[in-house]
């Protein structure tokens, strides 16, 4: 059975970028096994005062991976496929 990757997407309301990487990552989980987590920075104060100035910022499996933008193909190379 392949590993289930976790990623996370920190992101807010009315943020363009944020909206291009939400769906970039859901047309990739028809390629790859991955469980995602959509977070709004907005919700709590300390995770907005964290990645204010960064988002979208997409964690996998614990690591911050990519912020601003993500590159599919790279996104594919980094959960090992």
């Amino acid at each position: 059975m392949a590993e289930r990757h976790e990623v996370v997407l920190y992101t807010r309301k009315e943020c363009h970028l944020c909206e291009v990487v939400k769906e970039s990552l859901e047309r990739l989980r028809e390629r790859a096994e991955f469980c995602l987590r959509v977070v709004d920075i907005d919700a709590d104060e300390e995770t907005r005062r964290l990645y204010n100035e960064e988002v979208p910022v997409v964690f996998i499996n614990g690591r911050k991976a990519f912020k601003y933008r993500m590159d599919e193909q790279e996104f594919l190379r980094k959960l090992g496929r």
